[in-house]
């Protein structure tokens, strides 16, 4: 079964809210109204011809008169006359409500002009549904030639009419926008009448929906349709943070719901006093901190050099007793004896079935490896695998001397060979020497100076 909102589409399952008839929450049919005049049976002897028709869902309303040959009822999908052509809208209201409703909205029975024509066949809504389903491509395209225009507009929506012979565009922009040469490429590109209609950013909002902060449905898209004035003043009363990201809504203005309970608010504080900020006592000045407006207490701190101490309940009487007393000159001894004593009832803890473990089992500490140092390669001392580096001194008679080699762990090398070339050109230098584990082998040693071969020192 679908819910009211959800069945022009004309397969008769929920495709928004998908809550399957329930629409407890009106999210399938925005601004919705219950018709309960027409669930009783009551016979109505003085009928009233003017009808509430509704569009798109709810995204608006209007008023239209009901010929007695259409017999159109509430909830009857019926094809309304307009100024431009033909539209296809849902009863919403009918009888004495509508009457209601025209004084809550301030319109006259003179100013209602139009007709319904018909109930809507399968054609009508086939229609429609083609309608509502190029909106979004048209919003899309819409975008891109604003864009390319560079107007500092931005188009919220794109409403067909159910004949597909107009389209009005929802834009906002922060200044005046002159759109003349805009509505040419759109008629040119989209092929019906254009018609522009600029909004605000809480009726951008209401148009699209979506969830706010506290789970719900936005109330701009549900119920609400006069948007009043919201100001910081408001979340000032409430001891609200002035946090621009946390009192914003999804339109990015202040939200809505910071005037639904500031009344109560406004109605609690006038049993506190007023320029209670400081108290004057003999131990010191004390400054007011925090107030809780339902419970009607005053939470003080004396003012230090170190800033705050320890905070002090009051009573409301009793901050206008010392803001009394301090008028005339007097001041208490101190705000120990005036604070409030909240009793603590000294009830037997219940065993629920599990063991605080908070400090008795100590979890393991995290082993991390431990990162080597890369060694430095200095110039002169380099070991790789089984290369080593050694230094030696050369004479004018050929004698090498080499040291030790630190490539290898043990104290003597045995069937190793030494090979080495060395350059000395003042008698005395650095040598390097490479080498080579064989089987048997000898060590040779080369001068470069002398060219003499002779034995290499094993090492």
């Amino acid at each position: 079964m679908g819910c009211t909102g959800c069945t022009t589409c004309g397969t008769g399952t929920p495709n928004g809210c998908k809550s399957n008839g329930g629409c407890a929450t009106g999210g399938c049919n925005r601004l919705n109204t219950y018709d309960w005049l027409s669930s009783m049976d009551v016979v109505d002897t003085d009928p009233f011809d003017i009808v509430e028709v509704s569009f798109k869902n709810g995204a608006h309303k209007g008023f239209y008169r009901n010929q007695d040959h259409t017999r159109s009822i509430t909830g009857d999908d019926v094809v309304v006359e307009t100024g431009t052509g033909l539209d296809v809208g849902r009863i919403t209201l009918s009888g004495e409500l509508v009457r209601l409703q025209m004084k809550k909205k301030k319109t006259s029975e003179k100013d209602v002009l139009h007709k319904i024509i018909r109930k809507a066949n399968e054609r009508d809504l086939e229609r429609l549904a083609e309608a509502r389903s190029l909106e979004m491509t048209t919003m899309v395209r819409a975008r891109a030639i604003a864009r390319n225009l560079k107007l500092e507009m931005k188009i919220g929506d794109v409403e067909y009419q159910g004949d597909k012979r107009k389209a009005t565009f929802y834009y906002t922009a922060d200044g005046r926008v002159d759109f003349r040469e805009l509505i040419r490429h759109y008629a040119k590109e989209f092929r019906v009448k254009i018609e522009m209609r600029q909004i605000g950013a809480r009726q951008e909002s209401a148009r699209i929906g979506g969830l706010g902060s506290c789970g719900r449905e936005l109330c701009c898209s549900t119920w609400l349709t006069d948007f009043k004035s919201v100001t910081t003043a408001a979340a000032r009363y409430q001891n609200l943070a002035i946090n621009q990201s946390k009192l914003s809504g999804m339109c990015g203005r202040l939200k809505c719901c910071l005037n639904y309970e500031l009344d109560t608010y406004l109605d609690a504080l006038q049993q506190f006093p007023k320029n209670a900020d400081k108290l004057q006592t003999e131990a010191g000045t004390a400054i007011l901190v925090k107030t809780d407006i339902f419970k009607g207490l005053m939470y003080y701190a004396y003012q230090k050099e170190s800033g705050r101490g320890k905070l002090y309940t009051l009573e409301a009487s009793r901050v206008k007793d010392i803001k009394a007393m301090n008028k005339k000159g007097e001041k208490p001894a101190d705000l120990v004896s005036l604070q409030v004593i909240f009793e603590t009832d000294n009830e037997e803890e219940t065993d629920m079935g599990f063991e605080d473990v908070t400090g008795v089992i100590e979890l393991p500490e995290e082993k991390r490896s431990k990162k080597r140092r890369k060694n430095k390669k200095k110039p002169g001392n380099r070991s790789k695998g089984g290369n080593s580096t050694s230094k030696g001194s050369n004479n004018s008679q050929g004698q090498n001397k080499s040291s030790q080699d630190k490539g290898s762990n043990s104290p003597s090398n045995k069937g190793g060979d030494n090979k080495g070339s060395q350059d000395n050109k003042k008698g005395g230098g650095k040598s390097r020497s490479r080498g080579r584990r064989r089987k048997g082998g000898r060590g040779r040693g080369n001068n470069n100076n002398n060219g003499n071969k002779g034995d290499g020192d094993k090492s």
